[in-house]
């Protein structure tokens, strides 16, 4: 029992990768390694860095061995002479392996620093790899800065660390450096179905999957996981054991909970958070797997084919898919984005479960929202259906057409303008075409409302925002048209549409040289106010008044004590039977 206990190795040493060709998910630096033990441009020193289990020590021994094989130096080791044998198993009397963290002294490095002169005892190359790097002391690093920059030509020193701030930037200036990236768990489950493999060991690719997720990037700590996993399954291992092992009963719950929110049931909600808080789940951990699970929706939603972007089973892939059928993206999106909301709030709750809860109620309120291009076809179809209503050319050749109802309340202004009567007899077409020109018998027969009416025909969207405006007056080529201060629409009309509104009072005036100012209106009525203006002096332009504001002594002082304020409205203040003018208020 004892002699069988000490053969025995752990997965992760017994499939460590022996060579090159073996090593998972780490091809930038295989290649460039390669490449420089076949060109012989070997640097004196290496800094391997990234995070654990990834194969950084695997790789600094392959190194190793491809610099002292009695074949090379070469890329491919040979696996089978006394060095390859040696590095492998962590006797070679030139190849030093050194924990930093236990040797991190300037005693230790005073030792190396005299130990490196001589030259290797039967090797090609005397290679010290040091690892967790990081650890030594700055006196220790201050030590091997001269070796570094002029180390004997038989010496290589390859360093590994998961943190390469801590390297003072003078090391790191004098050596090589690679990143080690995580391993993606489609390459961690491929390592670990190749072990299976050779272990004669059954498991689903669902379980792999599983036990990937759980390395987080290391193929060493799913290595670890698998090793574990079978010593609990023995060598059938089914996906409820992994689920047992792994403590994976709260994905149960993640999908549960996912279905009564994309279901809108509230309660549904509750109930699956009232299971899982008293079947032992932590809700932090809880929360962040409903953050991917719905991160996974959209994933699928969106791109139905990145089944490689979220590293699921093709089982699960197919079950978010089905899950998200009926569910638009916008839907989708919006939920996601509560939730992602509540991660600050998460994180510093005393009560997870509620905030949790409270989230998750908000989500199942959300109606289904409709895509936005959806809603541009719905209009079209509806202004296609109401165009074809409408009584075509050639029926109205012979006599005028009927005047079109109007609406109960609206008055008939413009009527009898001809101008108006020329818009209403022809369909409007797509804006930003030639428009057909009206030909006024007078000029005051081109009144506000006939210009609205013009307008109404060719851009309706802009007659929306035109309407609280009112007529000021026309001098010359100046169309001067005026809004209330508070019209939501002033400040679009103002800086981005005046050129629009411009180019169709030419079009109606047939004045090519006419110009539209914007203005805003002095009074504080809205825009259903019926009082006429009576000159110029009814009104101000908008920027003046800000202006008039900013001029206040009593604002500056304000705004001196509140460094945070901001002036986002200015309303003048209401004036009384014979009073004058009073300052502007802003708010």
């Amino acid at each position: 029992m004892d002699s069988q206990t000490k053969e025995y190795q752990v997965m992760a040493r017994k499939w460590r990768p022996k060579g090159f060709d073996e090593v998972a998910g780490q091809d930038h630096v295989v290649r460039t390694l390669q490449n420089a033990v076949k060109l012989e441009r070997i640097a004196h020193a290496f800094i391997f860095s990234g995070p654990r289990g990834v194969g950084k020590t695997s790789i600094a021994r392959i190194l190793a061995k491809a610099l002292n094989c009695e074949r090379g130096p070469t890329p491919d080791p040979c696996q089978v002479c006394v060095h390859c044998r040696e590095i492998a198993d962590g006797i070679a009397l030139d190849v030093r392996e050194i924990d930093g963290a236990s040797n991190r002294g300037i005693d230790e490095i005073r030792e190396l620093r005299e130990n490196i002169k001589f030259l290797p005892a039967s090797a090609r190359f005397k290679i010290y790899i040091i690892d967790e790097v990081h650890m030594l002391t700055r006196e220790a690093f201050n030590a091997l800065l001269k070796t570094l920059e002029e180390p004997p030509s038989h010496v290589v020193f390859i360093f590994a660390t998961t943190e390469t701030h801590k390297i003072p930037a003078t090391i790191l200036s004098r050596c090589q450096c690679f990143d080690f990236r995580r391993i993606s768990r489609g390459e961690i489950a491929a390592n670990l179905r190749k072990i299976a493999a050779g272990e004669g060991i059954e498991i689903g690719d669902r379980g792999l999957a599983w036990i990937a997720a759980a390395g987080d990037g290391s193929l060493r700590d799913a290595q670890s996981v698998f090793d574990q996993v079978v010593s609990y399954a023995g060598k059938v291992v089914a996906d409820e054991h992994i689920e047992e092992l792994l403590g994976l009963t709260d994905r149960r719950f993640v999908a549960a909970v996912a279905a009564a929110v994309l279901a809108r049931d509230g309660a549904g909600c509750l109930k699956s958070i009232d299971e899982a808080y008293y079947a032992g789940v932590d809700m932090p951990v809880f929360y962040h797997l409903l953050l991917e699970h719905f991160r996974n929706l959209v994933m699928a939603k969106v791109v139905p084919e990145a089944e490689g972007m979220t590293e699921m089973s093709r089982e699960d892939w197919t079950r978010l898919q089905e899950q998200t059928a009926s569910v638009s993206r916008e839907t989708l999106q919006r939920l996601l984005e509560i939730l992602m909301a509540e991660e600050e709030t998460m994180r510093r709750t005393q009560n997870p479960r509620l905030t949790l809860e409270m989230a998750l109620m908000r989500m199942a309120r959300v109606a289904p929202l409709i895509p936005i291009d959806e809603i541009l076809a719905r209009m079209a179809a509806l202004e296609n259906r109401l165009r074809s209503g409408m009584p075509a050319p050639a029926a109205r050749e012979g006599a005028p057409a009927p005047a079109p109802a109007l609406a109960p309340g609206r008055a008939e202004t413009g009527a009898d303008n001809p101008a108006a009567k020329a818009v209403q007899e022809s369909p409007p077409p797509p804006y930003g075409e030639t428009l057909p020109t009206p030909s006024p018998t007078r000029e005051e027969d081109c009144g506000w409302e006939g210009f609205k009416d013009f307008i109404r025909r060719s851009h309706p969207s802009l007659c929306s925002k035109l309407a609280p405006g009112r007529l000021l007056g026309r001098e010359g080529d100046v169309l001067r048209i005026g809004f209330p201060r508070r019209h939501v629409f002033f400040e679009d009309i103002e800086r981005h549409q005046r050129r629009d509104i411009t180019d169709l009072a030419r079009r109606f005036f047939q004045r090519p040289e006419l110009e539209v100012v914007v203005e805003a209106l002095r009074g504080e009525g809205g825009a259903g106010d019926a009082k006429a203006l009576k000159g110029p002096g009814d009104y101000l332009p908008n920027n003046e008044i800000r202006r008039e504001a900013l001029k206040s002594p009593l604002l500056q002082k304000v705004m001196d004590v509140f460094e945070q304020a901001e002036i986002r409205e200015v309303h003048p203040r209401p004036t009384s039977a014979g009073e004058g003018e009073r300052d502007p208020l802003p708010e």
